[in-house]
């Protein structure tokens, strides 16, 4: 998208992605019963990897609001902000992995039960790196139609890249999330969710070397309303997590419907405000 000249496609879909992955954990959720619910206590521990992809998530809102003010100025092609991005998604990865080393030698194997397993590491490593490939290969074609499609229907590239592209990115972590569920994974599927939004965000820097000049200097304020809306729907995330019940039952669960409607609130603003 960066390259078509379409730089408010490529954070639309980034912003946008986080709060797609949002609503796929906030929809899964709704489709487990009360005592494995994914966002009752038993996840509260992915609170730290989900306050990570807060703090990277405020910082590109900040650096996307102070974008005006500082101009084109670069620093190696990456502008101040997203220096100090970087920074905290590499020291927010150390501190996830530090208690992550800690709370793994604190689970019991009583809590590993069926998780024997299966096949060798080689294949899947392999596996794992065609399954990239594909994803890797497909993504061009994606970005050159949802072009096309932004200027054939007006809907403009902000609201494309934030809707369309951003759920369709999205689609890889859903799979995996659902087939993780399936093998009870829990961690796996909401460290999905979590990592990818702040892969999302660290993703800004190599774009911004990309982008001629200062990337969030040339692109639309509007993404500010996706920006806020994955931080207050993560934030709901975290607090459902936190918050201990004594059971949940199923389409009725109060922290996986708000985050529902928060990002359908901010999906509209960003259609009525572009």
């Amino acid at each position: 998208a960066i390259r078509l000249g379409a730089p408010d496609l490529a954070i639309g879909d980034l912003f946008g992605s986080c709060l797609a992955n949002l609503l796929i954990l906030a929809v899964l959720d709704l489709m487990q019963r009360s005592s494995g619910g994914m966002l009752s206590r038993r996840a509260a521990r992915h609170a730290l990897s989900g306050s990570m992809s807060v703090a990277l998530i405020t910082v590109a809102g900040l650096a996307l609001l102070t974008a005006p003010l500082i101009g084109n100025v670069t620093f190696l092609g990456i502008s101040p902000g997203l220096w100090v991005l970087a920074a905290v998604y590499v020291g927010g990865i150390r501190i996830v992995y530090l208690d992550q080393r800690v709370s793994s030698a604190e689970v019991t194997l009583e809590s590993h039960k069926g998780a024997e397993p299966t096949g060798s590491l080689s294949k899947a490593v392999l596996g794992f790196i065609a399954a990239a490939a594909v994803i890797l290969i497909v993504g061009p074609f994606m970005a050159h139609s949802a072009e096309q499609f932004a200027k054939a229907t007006g809907l403009g590239r902000t609201f494309v890249g934030t809707t369309l592209v951003a759920f369709s990115t999205s689609l890889p972590e859903f799979v995996a999330s659902l087939a993780a569920i399936r093998m009870d994974a829990y961690d796996l599927a909401i460290g999905n969710i979590f990592g990818s939004n702040a892969f999302n965000m660290m993703l800004l820097v190599p774009l911004d070397v990309v982008q001629p000049g200062s990337l969030m200097a040339v692109v639309s304020a509007g993404h500010g309303i996706t920006c806020l809306s994955s931080i207050l729907a993560t934030q709901t995330v975290i607090l459902g997590q936190l918050y201990n019940v004594e059971g949940r039952c199923r389409f009725i669960d109060p922290d996986a419907w708000l985050v529902i409607a928060i990002v359908t609130g901010a999906l509209a603003l960003v259609y009525y405000t572009q």
